[in-house]
């Protein structure tokens, strides 16, 4: 039987907020140094992988990281329907539900209805990311694809290609810069062969903080900075 493989990763390390806990627009946020040793650390994993494809949902930092990742000349395809999940407008969040919005929304089995921040349903996501897939496997005209994409999109894939069903795992982590690897048939069956790897940090020894608590963290300490003393 052949199958067919998706290296997916997420987009290396970006800056969500300024020192004083505003939001950048997210958007148009470029990698940190970090996040460009990250990429370049994945694109030395990658380099004997020559691909038919390099998808990212178009967004500045899933761009950046593919180029970094498969080189400058390759071409790079955007897909808008792959962008990360919405947040709302945290100005909006009472501040007594910040840290529960931030900390619960990827944890467990995440229902439907749950808001990311406020903004987007993970039901809307699944709505247009899953569809997105099936138009990638449904194209015959490729063997090796990277897509480059986000936290909450990846999770949707990888829920999808280890349940079978549109559900949402939202304890599968995805670090800054990670590769999954995904082989599919040809009826649509995966194999998940590797999770979450971390080529600047292959076992994570860098921490046990999840990518939102370590982005609560930095949110808290820019409020922190704001607040009059």
């Amino acid at each position: 039987m052949g199958r067919r493989r998706i290296y997916l990763l997420r987009h290396a390390e970006v800056d969500y907020f300024d020192e004083g806990g505003r939001p950048f627009h997210p958007d148009g946020v470029p990698l940190t140094a970090r996040g460009r040793a990250q990429a370049e650390a994945a694109g030395a994993a990658l380099a004997k992988v020559a691909f038919d494809r390099v998808i990212t949902s178009g967004l500045a930092r899933t761009v950046e990281t593919a180029r970094l990742v498969a080189g400058p000349q390759v071409p790079v395809e955007g897909w808008p329907e792959l962008r990360e999940i919405t947040p709302g407008r945290l100005g909006d969040l009472p501040e007594d539900q910040l840290e529960a919005a931030f900390l619960g929304i990827f944890s467990g089995v995440v229902p439907g209805p749950t808001r990311f921040l406020g903004g987007e349903t993970i039901d809307q996501l699944l709505d247009r990311v899953l569809p997105a897939l099936q138009r990638l496997l449904a194209d015959r005209g490729w063997d090796t694809v990277l897509a480059v994409l986000h936290g909450g999109v990846n999770r949707a894939i990888l829920s999808f290609a280890l349940g079978g069903e549109q559900r949402f795992f939202g304890g599968v982590e995805q670090a800054p810069g990670c590769i999954n690897v995904l082989d599919v048939d040809e009826t649509g069956g995966f194999v998940v062969r590797a999770v979450n790897l971390a080529p600047l940090d292959p076992v994570h020894l860098a921490g046990r903080a999840t990518t939102m608590e370590e982005l609560w963290a930095s949110y808290r300490r820019g409020v922190d900075r704001r607040r009059p003393s």
